[in-house]
């Protein structure tokens, strides 16, 4: 069964402090979940059209696992705590088996 994974990017982020609720809902839903968090994206070398930019990589079992878990009610919780004016581009993508 081909894993799935959570590709999450932020292009700016003005007010770190400000993603604290957020951090700490998304945290226990995604550990809930089964996921594991591979990257922060702490060290980022961007080339060609890319944007160093911050970006999580999230691994679950499943595809279908990393669905369900963006579906909770404890993710959709975590949701509503991501602060205003917060812009990121959130990707479900499946792995290969």
């Amino acid at each position: 069964m081909a894993k799935g994974y959570w590709v999450s990017v932020y292009p700016a982020i003005s007010d770190p402090e400000m993603l604290t609720a957020y951090d700490k809902l998304a945290r226990a839903a995604v550990q809930a979940g089964g996921g594991r968090l591979l990257s922060r994206g702490a060290r980022i070398v961007a080339h060609e059209a890319g944007i160093t930019e911050r970006v999580l990589l999230i691994e679950f079992d499943s595809f279908e696992q990393a669905v369900a878990t963006y579906e909770s009610e404890a993710y959709q919780k975590a949701l509503v705590a991501l602060p205003d004016g917060y812009e990121r581009d959130f990707r479900i993508i499946e792995g290969i088996d």
